[in-house]
């Protein structure tokens, strides 16, 4: 990746990490475009998860290639961005990848990792979100754990989301060189 090459960063995580309000401190500070994943999930996931069912492979597939799409699209432009998704398996975040073939610029994985139970208090804490707090075991269970060769940043939850944010920055500002 050349100076100046748009970047994307991926912040990812199981429900209740603090994926959203992360992406939105990082989005403001470095003025990228930013998306929430969860606007792009089909009415018809959006109804299975507030139903308590944790989503099947076929169901993520056609939402991670609209994501991808956003991601190839603000590449191609030379626009970076963040993105927020869950990205909980290998093969999801090799999707993701692929909106980098063909382009100028590179992706970034943001893992934001918590406990079991820092994670299960935040999803009971939280209101107005339509994924129920029963389907964390579901995300934990489905999470595959970062490999040494996708270079995936980790940040811990644990303290105060500006200081997540402020690590994350700096994390971030590390592996693209100081962009942003």
């Amino acid at each position: 990746m050349s100076v100046g090459d748009p970047h994307i960063v991926v912040v990812m995580g199981v429900s209740g990490s603090g994926k959203s309000t992360v992406a939105a401190m990082l989005a403001e500070t470095l003025g990228w475009d930013l998306l929430e994943g969860d606007d792009l999930h089909p009415a018809a996931n959006v109804a299975k998860m507030a139903a308590g069912h944790p989503l099947a492979d076929a169901d993520r597939q056609p939402w991670l290639e609209a994501i991808a799409a956003w991601m190839a699209d603000h590449l191609a432009t030379g626009r970076s961005g963040l993105v927020t998704c869950s990205a909980l398996k290998h093969s999801y975040r090799d999707t993701l990848r692929r909106a980098a073939i063909g382009h100028p610029g590179d992706i970034t994985f943001l893992l934001l990792h918590g406990t079991r139970e820092q994670l299960r208090a935040r999803v009971t804490a939280r209101k107005d979100h339509f994924m129920p707090p029963g389907l964390l075991d579901s995300q934990l269970d489905t999470l595959e754990p970062p490999t040494p060769d996708e270079h995936i940043i980790t940040v811990e939850i644990g303290p105060p989301p500006a200081e997540v944010a402020v690590t994350a920055l700096a994390a971030v500002r590390k592996r693209t060189g100081g962009a942003g």
